[in-house]
């Protein structure tokens, strides 16, 4: 058997039947088609896989890559270059992403990250106390959830503060795949290049205590671990995407996700350390975890629910995946002491999200400092209120509305 003996073809992505319930297709897909036809905004047609023992197979096989830009390789968006995901802006892939990873592993270590959570949470106090200010009701997204993981990738590639809040509108247009047109993609690219190209030129001359600064030193001392410029420039727009983007979203997420059953958040208020369960379990159970990680299948491959062929372009459903009943008891219920938690939220393999530490501690300390300095945070809307945010290759909420 290939892929799936029948002909059906689903419009991908699905829609859930409110922002905080899981896509029906999920469950089903899972028992009944694991390996599943689908077309995507762009009109290509692709594979998803949504069992947690297929997309953790194909997302830790060093065979397959981000190749998306190879000729017969599926468009995600509708766009020829196929928008941010385009082959000429992502990342290096084979030996050349195994080298990137190397260097930028080097900068993070778990005592950097440790290092940084005095920084981070001084920069949340500051973010929480400007929301206080403005008083009740607020939108959490915007006020907190947003400002705090650009302040971050700000510092951790030296850029002044100044400067910080063009990050979001460029993520969210290279991140958008049926907001914006490939003029304004190609437009939000060009600007970025431009910019961390003058940024790491400035660093060379007047290196800082920062990522790109780290990586331009090590580049110039060791022959073997060069790196181009035009790389350094590849690695910011990554980290901003990774660094940023996501973690925004998952803020706002994580606290609808908690408020939307008052007994969760007072689970929390009574026991902190639940805190780090809370957030792995968070990044389980989202049910807007966007469109999925690409892969692209350069070889014959057998999975549980058939055969992909070579040359096949796969979706992995990180959010189907990680409501798996075979893998997580009670997959559809929200365990604030589950562990263990093997969830694939931050991908697997070589190609897990190598910033996975400090988005965990981000999503820590926010968590914490609501408990701690708003003990009666609420949902100033009703949950079926909340809007799922469209278009976004990463999923997020228009707004999280609050009050306390």
């Amino acid at each position: 058997m290939t892929v799936e003996s029948n002909d059906t073809i689903l419009d991908y992505p699905f829609s859930n039947p409110s922002a905080l319930e899981a896509a029906p297709e999920w469950e089903r897909l899972r028992t009944e088609c694991p390996v599943a036809r689908i077309r995507l905004p762009s009109g290509d047609e692709a594979v998803l896989l949504t069992r947690h023992e297929d997309v953790r197979a194909v997302l830790s096989d060093r065979r397959f890559q981000r190749q998306l830009g190879t000729s017969d390789a599926a468009r995600i968006s509708n766009e020829d270059e196929g928008g941010f995901l385009g082959g000429e802006v992502s990342i290096a892939s084979g030996e050349g992403h195994e080298r990137w990873r190397k260097l930028v592993g080097r900068y993070f270590t778990a005592r950097r990250m440790i290092d940084m959570r005095p920084q981070i949470k001084a920069t949340a106090e500051g973010f929480l106390d400007g929301m206080i200010k403005k008083g009740s009701p607020a939108d959490l997204s915007a006020e907190f959830g947003f400002p705090l993981p650009v302040w971050v990738i700000g510092m951790l590639l030296g850029i002044p503060e100044a400067d910080r809040n063009i990050f979001r509108r460029w993520s969210e247009i290279m991140l958008n795949v049926s907001r914006f047109s490939q003029d304004e993609i190609d437009s939000s690219q060009a600007e970025f290049m431009e910019y961390f190209t003058n940024h790491v030129a400035a660093l060379r001359e007047n290196p800082g205590d920062d990522l790109i600064s780290s990586l331009l030193d090590v580049a110039d001392s060791a022959e073997d671990d060069r790196i181009s410029a035009f790389e350094l420039v590849l690695t910011a727009q990554g980290l901003l995407i990774a660094g940023h983007e996501t973690t925004s979203h998952m803020i706002g997420k994580m606290v609808a996700m908690l408020l939307a059953d008052r007994a969760r958040w007072e689970r929390l208020l009574a026991d902190r350390s639940l805190v780090r369960y809370a957030v792995e379990e968070a990044l389980r159970f989202d049910v807007n975890p966007g469109i999925g990680i690409p892969r692209y299948i350069t070889t014959d491959l057998e999975l549980s629910g058939g055969t992909l062929p070579a040359g096949t372009s796969v979706i992995c459903s990180m959010g189907a995946a990680n409501r798996d009943g075979t893998v997580f008891a009670d997959a559809d219920a929200m365990n604030l002491n589950r562990a263990p938690n093997p969830h694939v939220s931050f991908g697997g393999g070589q190609y897990s999200c190598i910033g996975a530490s400090l988005a965990r501690a981000e999503l820590q300390i926010a968590l914490e400092l609501l408990l701690d300095r708003l003990p009666t945070l609420e949902l100033a809307i009703p949950v079926e209120q909340l809007r799922a945010r469209e278009g976004l290759l990463l999923g997020g909420l228009e707004e999280v509305p609050v009050r306390w």
